[in-house]
């Protein structure tokens, strides 16, 4: 990893951090590239913010000559390779996984599908409709976490014991996706990693107040606790970064990224899901572990920035 006074701010030259959008994450994204923007701004980058909610974004972004993209959408359109794709054929530079990662990440059946396929946990899942069994679904699974495929921040998710919840559960989820899965409840800590390059940071635990770590935990809830160096021996930590490391590149995530996972009561880690364009909030926590593992929030954000790429200059 590059100390960050070793960039030179002019070798980034005109930076565009796409925000905000039309997602259910749109507040959350705006929040995330407030400060972003205001983070380059100090480290002297020629950096514009745009709305990726205008008409005419990618007429602006050819039209402005910019040099590369920091993208800082979250959900829909931004992080599910769109923009990654359009970004392509403009022949701009950006942060964050190619286009065909982050489809396969924010698609939980597919993702969890591959990270099955692969012998990697991950909690056992149904895909919900409105025929469903779902007393039949609480037999098999037991209580589950009904989640939107394609939807991030916990955005629509809640739990169900039994088959009257489940079906509300579907119900709130189908709101926002026109795909929902049930997935069994693991009962347990829940903690995320965070990968920048070619580095595991430090792992962050996590306890909310709420039934589980919600949209309003993770983001505005004060009351929720964060454990950075979390309660995991070396050993533990070791063998939790190595799964999350293993689910990051089987997706074929790239710059940096973040796994979330929970740990049973047998002390088996369990694969959620793995986020593409973590928030950069200050209640995120991809920053805290940075912040552990001693780099401060500017230097993330040049090394997040220095990362960026077009996908077929990898192949």
């Amino acid at each position: 990893m590059t100390e960050a006074n070793a960039y030179k701010p002019e070798e980034f030259g005109r930076v565009a951090v796409l925000m905000g959008g039309d997602s259910a994450e749109r507040e959350i994204s705006l929040l995330s590239g407030s400060a972003v923007l205001d983070s380059l701004l100090r480290s002297k980058v020629d950096a514009t913010a745009i709305d990726f909610k205008s008409k005419d974004v990618f007429a602006d972004l050819l039209g402005s000559d910019f040099d590369r993209v920091l993208i800082m959408l979250h959900g829909r359109k931004g992080e599910d390779g769109k923009v990654q794709g359009a970004l392509e054929l403009m022949n701009i530079p950006y942060t964050g996984s190619g286009v065909l990662a982050s489809a396969l990440a924010m698609d939980k059946v597919r993702c969890k599908r591959l990270w099955q396929n692969l012998g990697l946990n991950t909690p056992a899942f149904t895909s919900l409709n409105s025929s469903s069994e779902w007393s039949s679904i609480i037999n098999d699974l037991g209580p589950v976490f009904v989640k939107p495929v394609k939807e991030g921040s916990s955005i629509g998710i809640s739990k169900a014991s039994n088959a009257s919840e489940l079906e509300k559960a579907f119900a709130l989820a189908l709101k926002y996706d026109n795909a929902v899965i049930a997935e069994t409840f693991i009962d347990g800590p829940e903690y995320t990693v965070a990968i920048l390059g070619d580095s595991v940071l430090p792992v962050v635990g996590m306890k909310a107040k709420n039934d589980f770590y919600d949209y309003d935990a993770k983001y505005f809830s004060d009351a929720t606790s964060y454990f950075c160096p979390c309660d995991l021996s070396a050993d533990e930590e070791k063998v939790l970064g190595e799964l999350a490391r293993n689910a990051y590149e089987a997706v074929g995530c790239y710059g940096w990224g973040r796994v979330d996972v929970m740990r049973d009561n047998e002390g088996d880690f369990w694969l959620l899901e793995v986020n593409t364009v973590p928030g950069m909030t200050d209640h995120s926590l991809v920053p805290m572990a940075a912040k552990q593992a001693g780099i401060g929030f500017d230097e993330l954000v040049l090394e997040i920035l220095a990362s960026s790429h077009i996908d077929r200059e990898r192949d």
